[in-house]
């Protein structure tokens, strides 16, 4: 090799090794989480807490901007819009990424196209509960008291197309119920009328009825998951109860805007796994709202989705939920 060559092997060894310098270490600026939920919520104070973990060991500030409204569209259609640079993320549920797209005739946002899955951060079980006073102690006899009366009896939501009215509506579907939707505009005030006695039952999120179980206020017939939950220890899971195929859960995944490099949500990923598995983040921000910690990879999610999406249209149609 000539020492002319060599010369410029390396200068360019040099500039390629000044260039990586200059670049500055991710992160390097203030991160944005999306959230379409108002403050004060349980997954809001779950991201919340995750952010202060994540500021602690990235040393820069993770910025939780609540944007809710319109079933998770107005947050999805936030972060569609956002530059894919690795600072704005979103967390969402099943209705950003699964649901929506069968549940209104158009939405501003694909869920496939400009979004990057991140990860499926956890999963969170819902409670089969009713009226105290309703004659049936367990899913089977909540199963052939309805039988025996069709359209007599009625279950509430926090409105049409959410997470838990398709849950009830596959629930009627798969077991041969009729039974009439009463929609409320939030969880308190529907687990307010289930107390008194003016709806007969519901699928609400675990830690959001779990005292009122403990109290008496109302009756618990079943829970999801696999195991049953540390909310409501008392409470037998689907599978116990002899419904080992009904599932009555959602989830809360992380995405990023379209362009956003894979080694960026990678390690975001990482992150998030690490916090969210650690004991004392579970024992304190997960368990009291009935939330299990997933944490899984960007090719893990992805993997997901497809399946979810095929699944949200099923249930979504079964529903006969249609939204504008």
């Amino acid at each position: 090799m000539t020492f002319t060559r060599r010369l410029a092997l390396v200068l360019g060894m040099g500039s390629l090794a000044a260039s990586a310098l200059a670049q500055p270490a991710y992160p390097s600026k203030p991160i944005r989480i999306i959230l379409p939920y108002a403050p004060g919520g349980p997954a809001d104070v779950m991201i919340r807490a995750i952010g202060q973990k994540m500021s602690e060991a990235w040393g820069q500030p993770v910025i939780v901007d609540n944007k809710p409204g319109a079933n998770e569209i107005v947050a999805a259609d936030a972060l569609a819009k956002s530059a894919g640079d690795g600072y704005t993320f979103m967390v969402a549920s099943d209705s950003a990424f699964s649901l929506n797209q069968h549940l209104y005739p158009k939405i501003p946002y694909d869920p496939v196209a400009d979004f990057v899955p991140v990860s499926k951060l956890a999963t969170a079980h819902m409670m089969l509960v009713a009226r105290p006073d309703l004659p049936a102690a367990n899913v089977k006899e909540f199963i052939e008291l309805v039988k025996r009366s069709p359209g007599k009896y009625n279950y509430g939501s926090i409105g049409a197309g959410s997470v838990n009215h398709l849950a009830s509506a596959w629930f009627n579907s798969v077991n041969g119920l009729q039974m009439e939707h009463v929609a409320f505009k939030g969880l308190p005030a529907a687990v307010q009328e289930l107390m008194a006695g003016r709806i007969d039952a519901m699928f609400a999120v675990t830690g959001g009825v779990a005292p009122h179980v403990e109290s008496g206020k109302v009756k618990a017939l079943a829970v999801s998951g696999r195991s049953r939950q540390p909310a409501a220890t008392k409470v037998p899971t689907f599978t116990e109860e002899g419904y080992a195929s009904f599932e009555a859960s959602y989830y809360f995944g992380v995405v990023a805007p379209k362009g956003t490099p894979p080694e960026i949500s990678g390690r975001f990923a990482r992150e998030l796994s690490r916090i969210i598995a650690a004991d004392d983040f579970k024992t304190r921000y997960l368990q009291p709202l009935g939330f299990q910690a997933v944490g899984d990879t960007p090719e893990q999610f992805s993997a997901f989705l497809r399946t979810d999406r095929e699944m949200g249209a099923q249930k979504v149609k079964v529903s006969g939920a249609r939204l504008e």
